[in-house]
């Protein structure tokens, strides 16, 4: 049988050549060529997940004055730990689960981490001083931070890149929507049955949906599906020297196998150091997070401090984000795909990853006006809702970011796209978990209008930096000489 290809991600079987692949490009047990049913309910499975963990990262927002009450804690870096404490996880748990998914398996890694994920959820609720409760958030971070990077994994081994914009609109709704309504539920949790029952509803949610994963989800990595048909097929027709048309090495080659396996699990760091693309991605996306939770240091305070709302109501400030990202995802759900199938009919039907970045500039417009709009009515007091508008050019502008890049990173690395997500999930996390420190004294020094202006000129001046992705993405991209066997 000739060797062909149906891709790079997908080489076609060539026993005569003692190589072990796909049967056809139509070949049904090949995750692209799932029926569409299939493919839809295994990306349901991941987001349900998906939409908890992040959900989680703040859910205990509100409730951590009553935790510090309970504890005694006079420190405001204790009380903030213990609420950043959980990304610090998301700096962690990527870093291992994203290369072991890309060499055991997404649903065994995911299956694992959703695990660990619940049982240190109990560990919070049970926490008998704030200590111990910072470690169970960190340990719950590091178990939830799996299915951030493994469903990125799972849609590139599912769709082809002109159908990766909508998956991705569906795997990220969650991603982006959950941090805005922890607060939100997690507020009238807190106040009406106590702290630790954020945790108990924690543990009921994250319980089920991981239970629902563990029986109904099915392994989609295209690598780990050959190794099970290359040893299947080796017992079958008693050929010990069939290999996997994923494996570049030889067999019985132990110190190549021995770096293979170094490579794979700090693929990573290897790719935020040797990627362009990757490192700078990951720059920015983690500049833009570092200003979203700055300004969600200030949301519950300014309206409680500032209009009285309760801390249950005051929850219902993040609506504004979270219609903005609504209509943020609608937008990119609608505009991603065509938009790809447009450019690659323009480009003698060949696909570039960075027709991708065409609409990155559009939304980048938007996130630097709710930096002036809420921090000035947020100074100046004005109606309530004013500021709760404001916030919605953010949401609508950073999940077109957001969904943008990642997709694109996707599209550059498929077969690594787990690990590449990890290096981006690493780094805003990084960010994410230890900037709202410097919170409390830079607004105490500049206020809301000018500590919001002072946020909004930044991401003002990175507007032209997707542009810049777009016009030289490629060049970086086919410049960079990486080893990624």
């Amino acid at each position: 049988m000739a060797s062909t290809q149906t891709s790079d991600t997908y080489p076609l079987i060539d026993l005569e050549k003692d190589i072990v692949g796909w049967e056809s490009a139509d070949d049904p047990s090949n995750p692209r060529n799932y029926r569409v049913p299939r493919k839809w309910f295994l990306m349901l499975l991941i987001s349900m997940i998906t939409f908890v963990s992040p959900f989680a990262s703040s859910a205990f927002s509100p409730g951590a004055a009553y935790a510090e009450e309970d504890f005694h804690v006079t420190s405001t870096i204790l009380g903030t730990l213990s609420v950043t404490g959980y990304l610090i996880g998301y700096v962690t748990g990527p870093l291992v689960f994203s290369p072991m998914s890309e060499m055991f398996g997404r649903r065994i890694v995911l299956s694992g981490a959703n695990t660990f994920f619940v049982a240190f959820q109990i560990g919070c609720a049970l926490a008998p001083n704030i200590s111990a409760l910072i470690v169970f958030r960190f340990l719950t971070g590091v178990g939830g931070s799996a299915c951030l990077t493994t469903g990125s994994g799972v849609i590139a081994d599912l769709f082809v890149a002109e159908q990766r914009g909508i998956a991705m609109a569906f795997y990220t709704t969650g991603v982006l929507i959950g941090p805005v309504c922890g607060p939100l539920l997690g507020g009238f949790i807190a106040q009406r049955a106590g702290w630790r029952w954020v945790f108990w509803v924690l543990v009921i949610a994250g319980g089920t949906f991981s239970a629902l994963v563990m029986i109904f989800n099915s392994e989609t990595n295209p690598v780990v599906l050959m190794r099970w048909k290359t040893e299947r097929l080796r017992k079958e027709l008693n050929r010990p020297n069939l290999r996997s048309c994923y494996d570049q090495i030889k067999l019985d080659d132990k110190s190549n196998n021995n770096i293979s396996l170094r490579k794979r699990l700090t693929m990573p760091f290897y790719l935020l150091v040797h990627s362009p693309i990757v490192a700078l991605v990951a720059l920015y996306l983690a500049t833009l997070y570092g200003c979203l939770y700055l300004l969600f240091t200030t949301v519950s305070t300014v309206f409680k401090d500032t209009y009285h709302w309760s801390t249950e109501i005051s929850g219902l400030a993040y609506l504004g984000l979270g219609v903005g990202s609504m209509f943020g995802q609608a937008i990119f759900a609608l505009m991603s795909n065509r938009i790809i199938a447009q450019l690659r009919l323009r480009n003698n039907n060949i696909f570039e990853p960075e027709m991708r970045l065409s609409i990155t500039i559009f939304f980048a417009i938007f996130i630097p006006i709710s930096f002036f709009w809420y921090g000035w009515s947020a100074q100046e007091k004005t109606h309530w809702i004013v500021p709760i508008i404001g916030l919605a050019p953010f949401g609508f502008g950073m999940i077109g970011i957001y969904n943008t890049l990642q997709t694109y990173v996707i599209d550059c690395y498929p077969r690594y796209a787990a690990s590449a997500m990890a290096a981006l999930v690493v780094t805003r996390a990084l960010v994410g978990a230890f900037l709202p420190l410097a919170g409390p004294s830079m607004y105490a020094s500049l206020g809301y209008g000018w500590g919001n202006s002072l946020l909004g000129f930044v991401t003002l001046g990175m507007i032209p930096v997707p542009v810049l992705f777009y016009r030289f993405g490629g060049r970086l991209r086919r410049g960079s000489r990486l080893n990624l066997e």
